[in-house]
């Protein structure tokens, strides 16, 4: 966004000084300037026409003289909801005074922990308790016989999780747990957030701005409620009125399935208008969308509960309503169970049976019990009918978004986004079973249609800067999404450097996703290679790591040229396969060990040359 003279208080001089220092800044840059220039106005000196509420700092000493004006906050951000929260609480610590220093836990030097005074840690989770990808580096030195003691640091941690997993937060935890053992004070408790974060993550940071010392005027609480409501971290999406807590209905242009007949698979292309919205992207960014529910599981739970589908209820803290139906079509998670719910509904209910089953040393039996099934078969398992509609569905968490890679570039298809969707049916514990989102768009979304859709944008899922870097694409079935957005921006940009795709599916004839246009990017040049597997097409079964390591000596020479390696989709079978197999190809190409193939890996994850998307 460029500064001009008639929107400022600028000269012309000035103004054009401004917008060729202004894009070269990184994000700590802007806000320790930002801290900079408040502190001028606070003590007099002429450093801004911008005037500011003053700070009073006198109260602040008097409250805390001890506590110190350095804060390190450091973030662990897969999807960028840590990464974003971490830089508005920057931004407001700056603001007041505060000397801040703010980085990813992948670009951070792990010898300057020893230096920290004040040390924030905001964090997600991933899979079964695992760090983010960028977060693995500074977790593993933590957790080493060379992390330093921390006896003069104080500490606090921010989890970001979801109650459906069993190692929910786990890694906050381990945070949390391992700087009390380096001697570090906490300042606050740690924070545990499920999927809805805003409320609590609002919570924790006034808890920090309290405990740091800075008085909880009604400028500080508003900018708290500010950094929950707020997923983006680029300046062009701070423009849009729209959010993760203010989605944007989306008008469907296209709906078709990519899979041909005879497939086992339906495969959805989603085509979304964002024009009006203000929202901008970029490739490796995923799309928020929230779903509705099954409108055959929803009338089947309320038969079971002997619910009045019309009965209005109050649905949140500011006492909107809604009707049972519609509230448990758009409001309410209803299709998973998660120990946190049945804690809640067994004290409601005062239901023997499931105080058994939520007895210590029967973690397997609730396991097992969890799994697969929904809110109908906890109804129907316990007898649970007879319970008030407004009583129970208090209980119940509110829908949480789906995150979808986003398969376009604004470059090539303006003020439009795509999305590629598997459908998700099955038959499990003898009832019919349809993934939320997926069913939704696949068979109740139209043309014409809106949907509530957001920006995620994901810093850690980027092209080069450079054009000329070469890339290396891994991404089977619907992982293949973000490297058709990649396709589209370098086509756009006439990006020179060499491109390599590894994509798989089940069979070539049915299965093979925008077959039409991949062909035509190999022909023009914007593709450099392409490498197949059809696990079905043939007596054994191929995957893409199968290919790779066909490939592996070309593979190798890419990667020691400087080549990035992306991969996305599965993260529990496909991506820990890739993985194991890029590490197998250093240690047959590069005649490392595997110790110093894993570290080669470990460097490449730290340098950004290894990015991951995985869900």
């Amino acid at each position: 966004m460029e500064l001009q003279v008639s929107n400022s208080p600028f000269t012309p001089e000035q103004a054009e000084l401004l917008n060729r220092l202004l894009p070269t800044m990184t994000d700590t840059q802007r806000i320790w300037l930002s801290g900079y220039l408040t502190a001028g106005i606070q003590t007099g000196a002429s450093t801004s026409t911008v005037q500011v509420p003053a700070v009073d700092t006198a109260a602040n000493v008097q409250a805390v003289p001890s506590v110190s004006k350095e804060v390190t906050v450091l973030f662990g951000s897969q999807t960028g909801n840590a990464q974003g929260l971490s830089k508005k609480l920057a931004q407001q610590l700056t603001s007041q005074g505060f000397d801040v220093t703010l980085s990813s836990m992948g670009d951070y030097k792990p010898n300057n922990l020893k230096k920290v005074q004040n040390l924030l840690v905001l964090v997600s989770t991933q899979g079964e308790g695992d760090p983010p990808d960028n977060a693995i580096p500074f977790y593993e030195f933590l957790h080493s016989k060379r992390a330093p003691q921390l006896a003069d640091a104080k500490y606090a941690v921010l989890g970001l999780g979801d109650t459906s997993y069993e190692f929910f937060c786990q890694t906050a935890k381990d945070f949390d747990k391992r700087l009390e053992e380096l001697g570090a004070e906490r300042i606050v408790a740690r924070a545990d957030c499920d999927v809805d974060f805003e409320e609590q993550a609002a919570e924790w940071i006034d808890q920090v701005l309290s405990s740091l010392g800075q008085a909880q005027s009604s400028a500080t609480v508003a900018g708290a409620a500010a950094v929950s409501g707020t997923t983006d971290t680029t300046e062009a999406a701070a423009e849009s009125p729209y959010s993760r807590t203010r989605p944007f209905p989306a008008e469907v242009l296209e709906n078709l399935n990519l899979n041909g007949r005879g497939s086992s698979r339906e495969t959805r292309h989603v085509e979304l208008s964002l024009e009006g919205s203000g929202l901008q992207y970029e490739p490796g960014d995923s799309l928020g969308v929230y779903p509705e529910n099954h409108p055959l599981l929803v009338d089947e739970l309320i038969q079971a509960m002997e619910w009045d589908g019309n009965e209005s209820i109050v649905i949140n803290k500011n006492g909107d309503h809604l009707s049972v139906r519609d509230a448990l079509l758009r409001h309410y998670e209803i299709s998973v169970l998660t120990k946190p719910l049945l804690e809640k509904v067994a004290g409601l209910a005062d239901h023997e049976q499931l105080y058994d089953l939520l007895e210590e040393g029967r973690e397997q039996d609730l396991r097992n019990y969890l799994y697969g099934r929904d809110l109908l078969d906890l109804v129907q398992d316990y007898s649970l009918k007879g319970i008030p509609a407004d009583e129970f569905l208090s209980l119940l968490r509110k829908m949480p978004s789906r995150l979808y890679s986003i398969s376009s570039s604004m470059q090539a298809a303006p003020d439009e986004v795509h999305l590629t969707v598997r459908k998700v049916e099955y038959e499990q514990h003898g009832r019919q079973r349809y993934g939320v989102c997926s069913v939704h768009l696949a068979e109740r979304l139209e043309a014409g249609d809106t949907l509530p859709v957001y920006i995620q944008h994901n810093e850690n899922f980027k092209l080069p800067h450079d054009a000329s870097t070469p890339i290396i694409m891994i991404g089977p079935g619907t992982g293949v999404a973000p490297f058709r957005a990649f396709m589209m921006e370098r086509e756009e940009t006439g990006a020179e450097g060499k491109s390599w795709l590894f994509f798989g599916d089940q069979h070539f004839a049915t299965d093979f996703l925008y077959q039409t246009e991949w062909q035509r990017w190999l022909k023009d040049g914007v593709l450099t290679r392409m490498d197949v597997a059809f696990s079905r097409d043939t007596d054994q079964k191929v995957y893409v790591q199968h290919r790779m390591m066909e490939r592996s000596r070309e593979l190798y020479e890419w990667i020691q040229e400087g080549a990035i390696v992306y991969v996305c989709g599965d993260e529990k079978n496909m991506a820990n396969d890739v993985h194991l197999t890029l590490e197998k190809i250093l240690v047959q190409e590069g005649n490392l060990s595997q110790e110093a193939a894993a570290e080669y890996m470990s460097n490449m994850l730290q340098q950004k040359r290894y990015q991951r998307d995985v869900y």
